[in-house]
């Protein structure tokens, strides 16, 4: 019951983190610095009053890693963001939702979370069904694909992080440390290339922080649930959810190859829950 708890946690999370990246992709025409801004500030128009009814301690326990679990997160976004000025949505995405690979290898050794070779074989299979679905076209740049496999980098860090600190810190402190060095690095990073939105994308701008609340909210309440290796490859999900809100809301059209893609990453996580589970019963 609680690792289905926390599948489904993951799975709400990645739908409310699959609109984020779909407003990102609407707005690219303001920075990144903007953009981590605003994700951060809309955010905290929710995690601090929220706090403040709780009288949660707003400094937590474990502040060192805390404030890694907030830095880490800084990196991340923005490199993401970042790359997004040098590749197409779909690579960047695709190639930043290789974290769930790093924090995989993360917990190998870090957390000593064991892990079999077919499960190494369904990661494959999965990436592999992320990258036929997006694919890479002749016009990759070097320094973006530096940027997302950063992010990816700093992303399967944040897994651990949240993983160590377990139950022992409220989900809406971690997303405050987060939120609160976002605001601090994106608005100072922004007001060399600020951009004075119109009514529209204020709008849009300020809903990042109330996808991004509800996506990391319920990441961090499944990551505290379950082991990392049981809910973390769900994130590639969110490649999934992107294809629908594409279709729909950009026009994009999808061939055979992408439903193959979908298959194969829909084998391959499914499998390795299904493996998982049938270890811890």
């Amino acid at each position: 019951m609680k690792n289905s708890t926390a599948i489904f946690y993951m799975i709400f999370s990645v739908i409310a983190f699959s609109f984020m990246n779909a407003v990102v992709k609407y707005l690219n025409g303001f920075s990144a610095y903007q953009i981590v801004f605003f994700r951060s500030i809309g955010t905290l128009l929710f995690v601090i009053p929220l706090i403040v009814k709780a009288k949660i301690p707003i400094l937590g326990n474990n502040k060192k890693l805390l404030f890694l679990r907030g830095f880490f997160g800084v990196i991340s976004l923005t490199c993401f963001f970042q790359s997004l000025n040098y590749l197409s949505l779909g690579t960047a995405v695709s190639l930043r939702y290789t974290s769930p690979i790093f924090a995989a290898i993360f917990a190998l050794f870090l957390l000593k979370e064991k892990i079999k070779p077919i499960q190494w074989f369904l990661f494959l299979i999965a990436f592999l069904g992320v990258l036929i679905i997006k694919g890479f076209g002749g016009d990759v740049n070097s320094l973006g694909v530096i940027f997302a496999i950063l992010s990816a980098l700093f992303l399967g860090l944040i897994f651990i992080v949240i993983r160590k600190l377990g139950d022992s810190e409220n989900p809406l402190v971690i997303i405050n440390y987060f939120m609160i060095l976002a605001f601090s690095f994106g608005g100072i990073m922004s007001i060399k290339y600020w951009k004075t939105p119109n009514l529209v994308e204020w709008l849009l701008l300020l809903s990042l922080g109330f996808f991004g609340y509800v996506g990391q909210l319920y990441m961090t309440k499944s990551l505290q649930s379950s082991e990392t290796n049981i809910v973390v490859p769900l994130k590639y999900l969110e490649v999934v959810f992107m294809i629908v809100i594409g279709a729909f809301w950009f026009d994009e059209m999808y061939n055979l190859w992408t439903l193959l893609g979908v298959f194969l990453i829909m084998f391959g996580l499914l499998y390795n829950i299904y493996l998982k589970r049938k270890k811890t019963q």
